[in-house]
């Protein structure tokens, strides 16, 4: 190519688009746009007919030809790039290895606010009281309690402040038309603490200061680290002595955690120990507040990062320890759209940070395991309960012929009376809420089924009576009488939690029975309420879903029951087992962890099945070695490697033959280095309103499954019907 040809090349950059499209496209800039723009920016770009918000991945070379016309950029939104090249790097591996459009994946990295083209200037809103004379008169408690604050707080408070005075922006929005409160904007005020211990550390016993030694040796160096600790353990006191020498080295940490109510115990008790900058990351926070708390970590002012399954995707400059806590949580794998693994996509970033990672559990994933093996981890263990605490014993409780009140066996109410009496704590689990699981009619049998989905409707009573689908989220009002044969002998079959509360209430009315399952905790600020509670030294009942089984201490819980274990005993689901297994130790590991010894029951219909034997008489550990055997011998995940493949369609005819079609072409196409099983329907075949198919890959090299499904997946999406939807799920943690 000659000088003069070169000349006449447009200045071009490579911009990844928010649409459902695999590449990214080029667009042309001017001479001086292309010197001003770096990747990592988001620029304004014309796709088709509407105006997009992309990123720049890249600027194309000068000599690189061009073979077709350029659009040019209509505007550059940022003056510095909002992504650095370490975090592009690891987004667009997430989005190769994951079968995910480009576009879409860093589009997901970016608060909402600067993915609508928000300015990235740190600003926030404060609200004030409006200066009135007429006294305030309102019924609205909500409103009285917001106004009295603000009343209290001459400055007023920011959108940062209003989860902890237990405000709601709706409510000031509704004083705001009222013309009790204004909002402005102002600049927001950077904190520069200085990083230093609020509290000394706690005396870490020899397990701990083991644990503690080897990772501190090696901080400035990329090593990936298994820390299998027992319940009670101590495994939080680990990562606060690490992380207090990370903060020391000037560097930051990012901490993750599975859900969201474990994140006001978590954060209180960093907060305790660390006086430094500390951001919160996670779904429950409105725009605003998210968008201050990304900014911080992207500018390197915050330390800590504390955040749920999407904030592994927030940039750090100086990150310097990444930490996964109760890693084996399925919350970790997103199951929807760009189907991630956390766990998997943060041992790549601390790859590419060159800095440690902790994975911590009670109950290892079988993957994490299977990576010790490999010599990929490294295994630490905590095999002692702090103090003097001991693990507790676990009992099984013959639900068959066991009589039983509320749906409680007389042997555990004795027992719980009894622990009561103590002035102790119970914690009762049940994952299913609502009121009753099926609604049946005695006379003819009708069941009360989802019009949209292969599921019964449960009923719920709060706030109101009404049946609801807890797979579509189809409302129904519950009928007076039977549909089919109009008797009015309508009968709430099975126990949700609100069900037992119930039953709790009547059989110990002397003691508080507290719920705890989404929908007791919709409100703002209604968990740390509850907490509050707990950690009273006062006797009461702990009614609650799996947002009661993982990483919370409460110290005067001693007994814990598990009322319905047997589902996860009967899943078609191959790590349906090892979920079980998971679940009833977190439980269990709730019991017992302050000064008194614990006692766990599990009432169950099939007392002598192998899974209950192996943790009655050993523990997770002899189930997970046991479970890694079997899935050797097997040939199933992690020994070989998987991708589920999705089909959903109007009629089952669509979506099954069009997954058989599409298995010939790709046993065509991968020379049968590919083992298919299936297509065959989906456990819940219709689901709302869809039929839905699957079809499982698996191949003993990931190299050769990625490649030949990359291959047949591109030429497969420019093919597929319009009323068909396909998606990929790269190693999937669930065949539903």
């Amino acid at each position: 190519m000659t000088l003069q040809s070169l000349n006449n090349l447009p200045c071009r950059i490579r911009v990844a688009v928010p649409v459902p499209i695999y590449d990214c496209f080029d667009y042309q800039v001017t001479e001086q746009q292309y010197h001003t723009v770096m990747p990592g920016m988001r620029v304004v770009v014309p796709f088709g007919r509407q105006r997009c918000i992309g990123v720049v991945i890249s600027k194309v070379p000068h000599d690189q030809p061009c073979t077709f016309k350029l659009r040019p950029i209509e505007d550059i939104l940022d003056a510095e790039a909002l992504i650095d090249a370490e975090m592009l790097k690891l987004l667009s591996w997430a989005a190769q290895y994951y079968f995910a459009p480009i576009g879409d994946v860093i589009q997901s990295a970016l608060p909402t606010k600067l993915r609508q083209g928000g300015s990235n200037a740190r600003s926030t809103t404060v609200w004030q009281v409006t200066p009135s004379a007429d006294p305030f008169i309102t019924r609205s408690a909500k409103q009285k309690h917001a106004y009295a604050v603000l009343q209290s707080q001459p400055h007023g408070i920011d959108e940062q402040q209003l989860t902890q005075h237990d405000i709601e922006l709706s409510t000031l929005k509704a004083l705001e038309k009222k013309q009790r409160v204004y909002a402005e904007k102002r600049p927001l005020e950077i904190l520069n603490l200085p990083t230093k211990l609020a509290e000394p550390a706690l005396n870490a016993n020899t397990e701990q200061a083991a644990v503690i030694q080897q990772i501190t040796q090696h901080l400035s160096n990329y090593q990936a680290y298994l820390l299998d600790g027992v319940t009670g353990s101590g495994k939080t006191e680990v990562y606060l002595q690490v992380i207090h020498a990370v903060l020391k080295q000037g560097k930051q940490v990012l901490v993750l955690v599975p859900e969201i109510g474990l994140t006001p115990q978590t954060v209180a008790r960093f907060q305790s120990r660390f006086h430094c900058h500390i951001v919160l990351l996670h779904s429950g926070l409105n725009d605003s507040q998210r968008l201050h708390a990304w900014q911080a970590a992207q500018s390197g002012q915050a330390d800590i990062i504390l955040g749920t399954r999407s904030a592994i995707f927030t940039p750090m400059p100086r990150l310097g320890l990444v930490i996964l806590d109760e890693e084996h949580d399925l919350s970790f794998k997103q199951q929807e759209t760009f189907r991630y693994h956390t766990r998997d996509v943060a041992l790549y970033r601390a790859h590419l940070a060159k800095c440690p990672i902790v994975l911590g559990s009670a109950t290892p994933s079988i993957d994490s395991l299977a990576l010790v093996q490999q010599g990929k981890m490294q295994h630490l263990f905590l095999n002692t309960r702090t103090g003097d605490a001991i693990l507790p014993k676990v009992h099984i409780l013959d639900a068959k012929i066991a009589k039983k009140v509320h749906g409680l066996s007389q042997v555990l109410i004795g027992h719980i009376q009894q622990c009561l009496d103590r002035q102790e704590q119970v914690l009762i689990f049940l994952n299913r809420r609502g009121y009753a699981p099926v609604l049946i009619c005695e006379s003819c049998a009708w069941q009360a089924n989802c019009p949209n989905c292969d599921a019964h409707f449960t009923l719920h009573t709060q706030p109101y009576v009404h049946l609801h689908c807890h797979h579509c989220g189809t409302v129904q009002t519950k009928p007076k009488q039977c549909p089919a044969c109009q008797h009015d002998t309508l009968k709430p079959i099975g126990m949700g939690t609100v069900k037992v509360e119930e039953g709790l209430k009547e059989l110990f009315p002397e003691h508080d029975v507290i719920r705890v399952d989404r929908d007791s905790t919709r409100h703002v600020g209604s968990l740390e309420k509850i907490y509050q509670k707990i950690h009273q030294n006062q006797p009461l009942i702990l009614l609650g879903t799996q947002m009661l089984a993982k990483g919370h201490h409460f110290s005067y819980v001693t007994l814990v029951a598990i009322l319905d274990i047997d589902a996860g005993l009967l899943s078609v689901d191959f790590r349906a087992p090892e979920r079980t297994a998971q679940m009833i130790t977190q439980v269990s590991g709730r019991a017992g962890r302050g000064e008194k010894n614990g006692d766990v029951y599990l009432q169950t219909l099939r007392p002598d099945h192998p899974l209950l034997k192996t943790l009655v008489q050993f523990d997770y550990r002899a189930f997970a070695a046991k479970t890694l055997q079997e899935r050797q011998s097997a040939c199933l995940p992690p020994y070989r490697y998987s991708i589920l493949i999705r089909s959903e369609a109007k009629t089952e005819h669509d979506a099954v033959n069009f997954l058989k079609e599409q298995a010939q072409i790709l046993t065509t196409c991968s020379q049968n280095s590919l083992q298919i099983w299936g297509p065959i329907p989906a456990p819940m075949q219709r689901k709302a309103g869809k039929y839905h198919a699957h079809m499982l890959l698996f191949a003993d090299h990931r190299a050769h499954l990625h490649y030949y499904t990359q291959q047949w997946w591109y030429d497969m999406l420019k093919t597929v019907p319009k009323h068909i939807k396909i998606s990929i799920d790269v190693d999937p943690q669930e065949l539903n």
